[in-house]
């Protein structure tokens, strides 16, 4: 006869130990990528896997019934997928871009006017902070980083406070749209907010990242990029404006799919996959020509496949098993006593401090999964850990998925140690965001 015991009374066995001990080695090295030259998949995927070995092998010692393990681990995978192939589909769509020229003509129009190396700052920071509402924070980061790179890939003063800028406005501006973050999603999802509410995280979200802004803007240079007068204006090629189109209408497919349908986001999003697919057979199917009428090369969708951010997948696989597994041994089970112990305030701010360190979505997701009491002000308590998850995840490099999928886009030059330089310009618009909302919902009670 075995005897089950509850994965909450694990924290103290030595699985447990083990464990913690596996997760904060693995991390060090995460965070040491530049020091050790090793990438950041490699240990988040050993620490993620291991600790569930493991918690199986301690299962087995015990003679315990592994039915409960067997099905933490299915859920785990389920909410893993759903991630894994949204970032599968949206790295596959920009990779296809880029091999239409379509970033290359954007950083032609944009270079060719002569726009200094600030206004591109302020303009790629805008436009992030602007379309991650709808595109969702991830999409929009590794679109505006390979714009990044286009304009000039050598240019590290430009690139780094650039890069940051991008991920703190990607975040900032997901954390006002249940569509612009997965952690906005799960809250909206949980029904802990209506699809106004967060609206009203507008005005704290955009004087966060316009402080971080303008604090980067001074480290970025005052001269242009290089743009030769004679330089070939560059065209988006066949086929590249359609896929643009088929882009949109794969995130409008993936909101419809979880809105309307009741069917995972990322359903949506291989959808979409699968008409790019087929649109790209039909492409490959017809004789095309350039600009200068030379016949095009057939286009394959595997060739964009094969250049997507593999490493950044596996990352997100390794971080989130990991976290899941320190969930199962009961690890993230103490939030309901910070937060009888501290308060919602002063816990839902540290959320946002410790959503850096983990990653914002096994953080909210152990928020939602503990159901803290919020107190009077249950409703303000919520918008104000969406805030903090999402704009949180900016403090460190690797917090929040446009993070890691700038790091991936910019290997070796934007990096955990470039961003821990600059973090101080995050904290500053951090610091802002929570004083607008506790001016907004506390004082003033606006959307509280």
């Amino acid at each position: 006869m075995t005897t089950e015991i509850l994965h909450t009374d694990l924290t103290t066995t030595w699985v447990g130990i083990a464990s913690l001990i596996i997760f904060v080695v693995g991390y060090y090295f995460i965070a040491a990528e530049d020091k050790y030259l090793i990438n950041k998949a490699k240990p988040a995927l050993f620490a993620g896997t291991m600790i569930f070995m493991l918690i199986g092998i301690y299962y087995a010692m015990n003679g315990l019934d592994g039915a409960h393990l067997h099905h933490e681990i299915e859920l785990l995978i389920f909410e893993i997928a759903g991630i894994f192939f949204f970032l599968y589909v949206a790295m596959t769509y920009i990779e296809a871009m880029i091999d239409r020229n379509v970033f290359s003509a954007l950083r032609y129009n944009l270079v060719s006017k002569g726009y200094s190396y600030k206004k591109l700052f302020w303009i790629t920071g805008l436009l992030a902070f602007f379309i991650s509402p709808v595109a969702d924070n991830l999409t929009t980061a590794l679109i505006l980083s390979t714009v990044l790179i286009t304009i000039d890939k050598t240019n590290k003063a430009f690139i780094v406070p650039s890069a940051i800028n991008i991920v703190v406005a990607a975040n900032a501006g997901g954390a006002w749209s249940p569509f612009g973050d997965i952690t906005t999603l799960m809250v909206w999802v949980d029904g802990k907010g209506a699809f106004v509410d967060f609206l009203y995280l507008f005005p704290a979200s955009i004087l966060g990242w316009f402080v971080t802004a303008f604090l980067l803007s001074r480290f970025v240079p005052n001269d242009t990029p290089p743009f030769a007068a004679d330089e070939k204006k560059v065209y988006i090629s066949s086929g590249g404006k359609v896929i643009m189109g088929l882009f949109a209408f794969t995130i409008a497919s993936a909101v419809l799919s979880h809105q309307v349908l009741h069917l995972p986001a990322m359903w949506g999003m291989m959808f979409g996959l699968a008409v790019l697919k087929l649109y790209i057979y039909r492409m490959s199917r017809e004789v095309r020509y350039d600009s200068d009428g030379i016949e095009c090369p057939p286009v394959n969708v595997f060739s964009f496949i094969a250049k997507i951010e593999n490493d950044t997948l596996l990352f997100f696989f390794g971080i989130l098993a990991a976290v899941g597994g320190l969930h199962f041994l009961g690890f993230l089970e103490y939030f309901t006593a910070l937060y009888s112990q501290f308060g919602a305030t002063t816990v839902n701010i540290g959320v946002g401090f410790l959503s850096a360190i983990v990653d914002n979505v096994p953080v909210m997701s152990a928020v939602l999964k503990s159901s803290p009491d919020m107190g009077a002000s249950s409703h303000a308590q919520w918008m104000l850990v969406t805030l903090t998850a999402g704009v949180g995840g900016s403090l460190i490099s690797f917090g929040s998925a446009a993070g890691v999928g700038v790091m991936g886009k910019l290997h070796g030059i934007y990096t955990f140690g470039s961003h821990l330089k600059l973090a101080w310009t995050v904290l500053a618009g951090y610091i802002v965001s929570v004083s607008v909302w506790y001016l907004q919902f506390m004082i003033l009670g606006i959307g509280a």
